[in-house]
């Protein structure tokens, strides 16, 4: 219960560093004033700051995944040996569903860096 309340404390943060992302005013057709050009750079700076956080929210969750899955399924081949192709089709099929997230996760933090 402890790792998933870090896990949702964790979540929350990386929304509340993001939301300043979403928020950013539109950019009209004329020349940018000093205030404009430097509050620009402070949505950059977050933009890397939630970026940052996202991806390495999302590698730590996935290493975490990949481990478990991969020390289960080494106990699993231990105790059942006859069972060693299922049990390893399984665990690739796994893996590649991780690491699909984790890909997701890095799309969203480039469209979160060059679109928004």
């Amino acid at each position: 219960m402890k790792k998933f309340c870090v896990l949702v404390l964790m979540l929350l943060l990386t929304a509340a560093l993001a939301l300043p992302a979403y928020a950013a005013p539109e950019e009209e057709a004329g020349a940018q004033t000093a205030t404009e050009a430097q509050e620009e750079g402070n949505t950059l700076g977050l933009k890397a700051i939630a970026a940052g956080i996202a991806i390495g929210i999302a590698a730590a969750g996935g290493a975490v995944g990949m481990g478990m899955a991969t020390a289960k399924s080494a106990e699993s081949i231990a105790r059942q040996p006859e069972a060693e192709g299922k049990v390893r089709t399984t665990l690739m099929l796994g893996l590649v569903f991780i690491e699909t997230a984790i890909i997701y996760a890095l799309l969203v933090v480039i469209l979160i860096i060059f679109v928004l």
